[in-house]
């Protein structure tokens, strides 16, 4: 591919961009103090904002695409985005002095798809949908197949060597393969099986849904060893995502066993979540998803566990999870009860609810007052705030700049 010098100039500049900030002493800092959360030290609740509406954004000058080609597009989204939210919202955020260049997987995936429709539809990129069921009887289970994995060498060469020619000059650019995967095998199986039908079956038909789960994960297993042997997960030690929550800046990953050429699940953070669970008993959650979740969790060095549920009724049972770091305190949680029953040993990771984002009028003051009493009822345990599942900000990106400017000041003022 033979890149424009218009394309290849835009580019460059938000490299430049990228790298000056980078070099900055608060990106190590920011990193450092990752570090220390994720090991249970004494810290100030960390800040980060994801999930952003970024369609709504698309009108801010600084978001505005100005490259032709799709390939070199596709780069300037993930640029500009990172430098808006740097110069807007960074809270905690860190920026790293790399791009990452992907090694291309092909996945033949688990042979079942999903069958729904649109019933109400948001201008920007949320919709909710009606499932079809597509397992309706136990011979339906079978359509879950055994995903096959393969290497394309060739797309994932010429994806580096685009990238170097672009800017290769200006900044370290590695291949990355998984750092990591989303582990839900619950929000898979309800958009096949429909989701009243599946709570339903856990009392009308619950053989059939172990027979399903097990399978299903059995397939997600299959996935996780041909990663592993076809050596393509990357390390997420990183200022990268760990589950539904902050970054995985840690120092006690990778273990000493560690082999560079051949990075596997025990050298990385892993995650699960059965948000559809939330008002299902902890007997039965840990009978019907935790089980089977422990399957996956077990390879894993670190974990960090949930999303949407509230968890405040089963963190007893979630211990039994090893290697168990973080735990997701939804907007529906109690933070307080989170706190009593984790005793400083897990780190809360705390999801503010963001509809005030969406109110006709955005009360800053509220959400202050909102965020400062869940730090309290945290109780100086290890505390994460993330903010996410942004569906709107009713087109007004001042309300995330306002956000994050308040949570940074008042979480400045605590330790632990």
């Amino acid at each position: 591919m033979i890149f424009t010098n218009h394309d290849r100039t835009i580019l460059r500049h938000l490299i430049d961009q990228k790298v000056a900030i980078a070099s900055q002493p608060i990106q190590e800092k920011n990193r450092a103090m990752w570090v220390r959360l994720n090991r249970l030290e004494p810290v100030k609740p960390m800040v980060w904002i994801n999930e952003v509406c970024w369609p709504e954004l698309a009108a801010e000058e600084e978001l505005k695409i100005q490259t032709r080609d799709p390939f070199c597009q596709q780069l300037e989204t993930e640029l500009r985005r990172e430098l808006y939210q740097w110069h807007h919202f960074p809270a905690d955020m860190v920026v790293e002095n790399i791009i990452y260049s992907p090694i291309v997987i092909c996945d033949s995936g688990f042979g079942i798809e999903e069958h729904s429709k649109k019933i109400h539809a948001y201008d920007g990129a949320v919709a909710s949908r009606q499932f079809e069921p597509t397992i309706k009887e136990e011979k339906d289970i079978e359509k879950i197949q055994m995903p096959e994995l393969t290497i394309d060498h060739e797309q994932t060469e010429q994806q580096l060597a685009w990238r170097t020619d672009l800017f290769g000059d200006l900044i370290p650019i590695q291949k990355r393969g998984v750092p990591g995967r989303w582990f839900a095998p619950w929000d898979e199986l309800i958009r096949w099986w429909g989701v009243q039908d599946a709570l339903l079956d856990l009392v009308m038909r619950p053989e059939m849904v172990h027979a399903a789960m097990d399978r299903l994960v059995t397939a997600y297993l299959k996935r996780l060893d041909q990663w592993e042997t076809l050596s393509v997960l990357a390390l997420n030690n990183t200022p990268i995502r760990v589950g539904s929550g902050g970054y995985g800046c840690t120092d006690e990953l990778p273990p000493d066993s560690f082999d560079p050429s051949h990075i596997c699940a025990k050298d990385l953070w892993g995650c699960a979540t059965a948000q559809i669970f939330s008002e299902v008993s902890p007997q039965m959650h840990e009978a019907f998803a935790l089980q089977y979740e422990r399957r996956w969790l077990d390879r894993f060095g670190l974990v960090y566990y949930g999303c949407c549920e509230p968890l405040h009724n089963k963190i007893d049972m979630l211990k039994q999870i090893p290697n168990l770091r973080k735990i997701s305190t939804s907007p529906w949680a109690n933070v307080a009860k989170t706190a009593e029953k984790t005793e400083g040993h897990y780190v809360i990771s705390f999801k503010p609810n963001p509809a005030f984002l969406a109110e006709k009028t955005c009360d800053i003051d509220a959400a202050c007052m909102y965020l400062q009493n869940a730090i309290e009822q945290a109780n100086k345990c290890p505390m994460e705030i993330i903010l996410k599942d942004i569906s709107t900000i009713r087109f007004d990106p001042k309300r995330l700049s306002d956000w994050a400017k308040m949570a940074s000041g008042i979480t400045a003022q605590y330790v632990g």
